[in-house]
């Protein structure tokens, strides 16, 4: 059956669009009133016009909760007993904006025919790997709602995850911004207006020396200033776009302290949880390794998990690479060893996967309590400075006069 776009309205007033596959113009209305929705133009798709049909509906965004939500949506729907289509037709009809062009796009698909991860693969982003890979196993395993189930936790630990380290770094970054900008009007407003009517009288200690010189070249050089910070920048995203520039950047990363242990614990708690969940769905450990790589946001623990894919598929243990490549820690690696004699490989990655989460809280409590005061003393050290800087003229002009 041929493909015809479509404009709607709901009986809200809600104006909508989308794809539907049809015999002819008819059968479209049709399918929209049985659906509530009244339409106000219905037009076949010309041959090729897929493209252009992407590129339109990509123009909304979904957020990773509202993803989460219809995919806990759906999965509810089929623990309930509907068939799939069903299911995606009651969600739809409440769906938002956001969603409600990619479950046009879902309708339209399986109604060709096509499984749901397949037409998930054909939409794009937001649709990355682990959702794929998750709908797949869905579809293959004949537990979807299970499975959807699964997925959405997934989600909405990784939501919950990225706003206690966006929650953990806020702070720190406000306290860091204002040290900076009070450093800079100071140096350059206060202290030239204070020490300059005493140049010409005497000889300046270094540290006035070095404030005044500071100073005037901040405001005799801030417009190549600025143009040399965007050209600095442009060239690290250069720099780190090189693949072992990124490697060499994400493994200091990993040696840095406080920050370093914070992202390795992230890191494998988002591991443990992921590779947990896609081997109870029933995906091929190579398949789900294969996924999990590119959850993990850095380059260097995605390197010792391709090694430790190497070794897999060469029917090595899993645990052994991972404990070779030093960036995992020593309990993950216990786990899989036992999950792997045991063979509960995936029981106790997702046990496990709750005792990282613990370790990673504690791990932001102990970077947010560290690097406040840290940030507190860099600031008291300039502010030392400066104040020397002001205060040693001042004391030995005082010393002149008497």
């Amino acid at each position: 059956m041929p493909d015809f776009q479509f404009q709607s309205v709901t009986t809200s007033g809600e104006a909508r669009s989308g794809v539907l596959k049809g015999r002819d113009r008819a059968d479209v209305v049709q399918q929209l009133s049985s659906r509530g929705e009244t339409a106000t133009k219905v037009h076949k798709v010309k041959a090729g016009s897929k493209i252009a049909r992407s590129s339109a509906t990509k123009n909304r965004r979904m957020s990773k909760v509202e993803m989460s939500t219809m995919i806990r949506e759906l999965a509810t729907a089929q623990e309930a007993g509907l068939p799939l289509m069903q299911a995606l037709r009651t969600i739809r009809r409440q769906a938002p904006p956001s969603s409600a062009m990619i479950l046009d796009h879902f309708i339209h698909c399986v109604e060709a025919g096509d499984p749901l991860y397949k037409a998930a693969a054909e939409w794009g982003d937001p649709f990355d790997d682990l959702i794929i890979g998750m709908l797949r196993a869905s579809d293959a395993s004949g537990k979807m709602s299970t499975i959807l189930h699964q997925l959405s936790d997934l989600l909405d630990r990784s939501i919950e995850l990225k706003r206690e380290l966006l929650g953990a770094i806020m702070y720190p970054a406000i306290v860091a911004g204002l040290i900076g900008v009070s450093g800079i009007v100071l140096v350059t407003v206060l202290v030239p207006r204070l020490i300059e009517p005493l140049a010409g009288q005497m000889i300046l200690p270094w540290p006035t020396v070095v404030v005044m010189g500071f100073a005037g070249f901040i405001l005799n050089w801030w417009l190549w200033i600025i143009v040399g910070v965007f050209a600095l920048v442009i060239a690290w995203k250069s720099w780190v776009s090189v693949p072992e520039n990124r490697f060499k950047y994400d493994f200091i990363k990993l040696r840095t302290p406080l920050l370093g242990k914070l992202l390795r614990d992230v890191a494998v708690a988002r591991f443990t949880r992921t590779l947990g969940t896609l081997t109870a769905a029933g995906l091929p450990i190579l398949d789900a390794l294969k996924i999990t790589r590119d959850t993990l946001g850095n380059v260097a623990l995605a390197n010792a998990v391709d090694a430790v894919q190497d070794q897999v598929s060469s029917g090595k243990p899993l645990a052994d690479p991972l404990e070779k490549s030093g960036l995992f820690p020593p309990l993950l690696v216990q786990v899989v060893n036992l999950g792997e004699r045991s063979g509960k490989l995936e029981e106790m990655l997702l046990h496990s996967a709750t005792a990282f989460d613990r370790q990673v809280n504690a791990s932001l409590k102990i970077f947010t309590k560290a690097l406040p005061p840290i940030l507190l003393i860099v600031m008291a050290a300039l502010a030392c400075f400066v104040l020397s800087a002001i205060l040693l003229p001042l004391l030995e002009l005082q010393s002149l006069i008497r």
